[in-house]
């Protein structure tokens, strides 16, 4: 696995571990105020941290499979596919609320080409109990497209390992991010 690091998101009111050689988006092209998106430089894996209102959803399954449903609508997903879904408790004593996870499939069309791109999605939801907030965090990974930036199965297993690192260690330093 890459060297991590500890990266401050937001102006440093977000922690969280990332390999170090990751691309900020916002270096190349304009990202709104409300996302933070990292690129891998040698593969089409991308993260995007969203802070986002507050669905109404009766539970945190419901919530992140409506964020899911969301990204497949903008990504204009001829299929979206649930895989698992499960909870990551905070144990450090923190604020930070516990990650809900989702693994999940997105069949895509990019760049309106016939051919389908397979992109796999970990997706990581932080409900802000005392504001109507939902962070979250979306790793994509193409494992099947067009172009060649598609990872194998070494590098599904390598985005699973970041992804599991970035939502295990994401802290929130600084409520006041979501006035």
């Amino acid at each position: 696995m890459a060297t991590t690091t500890t990266r401050e998101l937001f102006g440093g009111a977000i922690t969280a571990t990332t390999p170090t050689n990751l691309i900020d988006a916002s270096d190349l092209r304009q990202v709104p105020d409300n996302q933070e998106v990292f690129l891998f430089p040698d593969s089409s894996v991308s993260i995007i941290l969203e802070v986002l209102q507050r669905v109404d959803a009766q539970d945190n399954d419901s919530a992140i499979r409506f964020h899911f449903d969301s990204l497949a609508h903008d990504n204009s997903a001829d299929s979206a596919t649930v895989e698992a879904i499960v909870v990551l408790p905070n144990t450090r004593g923190d604020k930070t609320p516990s990650a809900v996870t989702l693994s999940g499939v997105q069949t895509v069309a990019k760049f309106n080409k016939s051919d389908r791109d397979q992109v796999r999605v970990l997706m990581g939801l932080y409900r802000i109990q005392e504001k109507p907030v939902d962070l979250v965090v979306t790793f994509n990974v193409p494992v099947r497209a067009q172009d060649k930036g598609a990872v194998d199965e070494d590098g599904w297993k390598q985005a699973q390992a970041h992804f599991e690192a970035f939502v295990r260690s994401l802290r929130i330093v600084d409520f006041g991010l979501f006035a």
